[in-house]
């Protein structure tokens, strides 16, 4: 078999001549570049063993779609983690609980790995939230269940399956020698409504992390998100004076009014750069239809590309906000919550090529995209840590009944996580 170039190779280089099993073993490697010599064999075994663990996913991913976890409900959310932790644990993998008052805990798994003085501190960071945007009770009414290699039910893309690969690339790193450099593996609650609480977690990780890792479903087409936009969630309110719209019309002055002038104006803004959008989505007031409103209120959402999009977008808002349409009413503008733009850097480029280039051996191409939804990934990329998002099991129409997955993605999109982080160099 000598006259074959890999064992040529091997005798050139002075390495161990691969044995016909660890062929045999890559052949489920369809599109490998270099068969035979593309994994070492710690590689072939964590790819192994998620490659046989479909079945064990799929039934933790229903546990967790069956859970309530709607981000409000801290019980729920806790409930979620029970289920992540207990897999953890009987596993092996360590799990502290960050305790969060208000919304449920977050948590932090690790498995430990790499030599002391290559970045020894410098760590691997998988990401993934627990919450949905879903009330109490939606589990009941529409269950997990599978047709057709699609499995359906409240949360199942976003991100529930990233959660399950997220715990499973920690489970096989943990059975075959740990990772090759600190895994960790963080758990939050609160991401549906912009991360409130574990935002400062989220960051202290993400100023540790040599590369990050954010689950959130991957798209059709095996596509892996490289940029998003930032978006601010605003409230503003005015204040006006009540009284009878018959009997004394003319001494009340109108909160509605005010607020719809100041909606038609935001909608008026010019000059903001392509890319930053301004909605209003929700607005109420009053008091009864026969009286003139002392009081109403909108939600805004601004999108935007870079930080400066974001100071000229907000600039624009504060003035409207602070100009009174109506005599002797007044207004409060406040920012409920933020995402960070996940701004593309030489790093998260980087770290994209290292992904796609592992997703190339494994013979499962993906492309690189840009989207206007936001996520925890902005954070982490705020600080530093080259991030790349949406490297979960692929799904779509997150935030619908329609929501879906595909179940035969969950092992290939662990399997390509895992071997990006194998083949991770330490910082220099």
């Amino acid at each position: 078999m000598a006259e074959f170039p890999v064992f040529q190779s091997c005798a050139m280089h002075g390495c161990a001549a691969p044995t016909w099993d660890d062929f045999r073993g890559a052949i489920w490697l369809k599109g490998c570049r270099k068969l035979g010599l593309v994994m070492n064999s710690n590689e072939k075994a964590v790819l192994d063993w998620l490659g046989a663990q479909e079945g064990a996913m799929v039934a933790l991913l229903e546990r967790l779609v069956n859970t309530d976890g709607g981000s409000y409900d801290k019980a729920g959310v806790d409930a979620v983690g029970d289920h992540i932790k207990a897999f953890l644990e009987g596993e092996g993998v360590g799990v502290e609980t960050v305790p969060v008052a208000e919304f449920g805990d977050a948590l932090r798994a690790t498995v430990s790995g790499g030599v002391e003085g290559a970045g020894a501190n410098s760590t691997i960071l998988l990401m993934g939230h627990r919450d949905t945007v879903f009330p109490s009770g939606e589990p009941a009414r529409r269950p997990f269940k599978i047709i057709d290699g699609i499995a359906y039910g409240p949360g199942v893309a976003d991100m529930k399956a990233g959660l399950v690969m997220n715990a499973f690339v920690m489970a096989a790193f943990k059975r075959h020698g740990g990772a090759p450099a600190p895994l960790v593996g963080l758990f939050t609650s609160d991401e549906e409504i912009g991360s409130p609480a574990c935002r400062p977690i989220i960051e202290a990780e993400g100023r540790r992390a040599r590369a990050v890792f954010n689950s959130e479903p991957g798209r059709p087409g095996n596509l892996v998100v490289t940029g998003r936009k930032g978006g601010v969630f605003m409230r503003l309110t005015a204040t006006g004076k009540p009284a009878h719209s018959g009997a004394n019309f003319a001494e009340g002055i109108s909160a509605i009014e005010e607020l719809a002038r100041k909606i038609f104006a935001l909608y008026e803004i010019k000059g903001l750069d392509a890319g930053t959008t301004i909605n209003v989505g929700t607005i109420g007031g009053g008091q009864t239809v026969n009286t003139v409103a002392p009081s109403a209120t909108c939600e805004i959402d601004l999108r935007y590309v870079t930080q400066p999009d974001r100071e000229a977008a907000m600039a624009a808002i504060r003035k409207v906000a602070e100009t009174t349409y109506v005599a002797g009413t007044t207004s409060l503008l406040e920012i409920a919550s933020e995402f960070y733009a996940m701004v593309e850097t030489p790093g998260s480029d980087a770290l994209y090529q290292h992904y796609a280039a592992c997703a190339d051996d494994l013979g499962a191409p993906v492309k690189p995209t840009f989207t206007g939804g936001c996520s925890d990934a902005g954070f982490t990329a705020a600080v530093g840590a080259p991030t790349i998002c949406a490297v979960g099991p692929i799904g779509g129409k997150a935030h619908t009944p329609d929501e879906f997955l595909e179940v035969a993605s969950l092992v290939p999109r662990a399997q390509n996580v895992a071997l990006a982080i194998m083949r991770l160099e330490a910082p220099r």
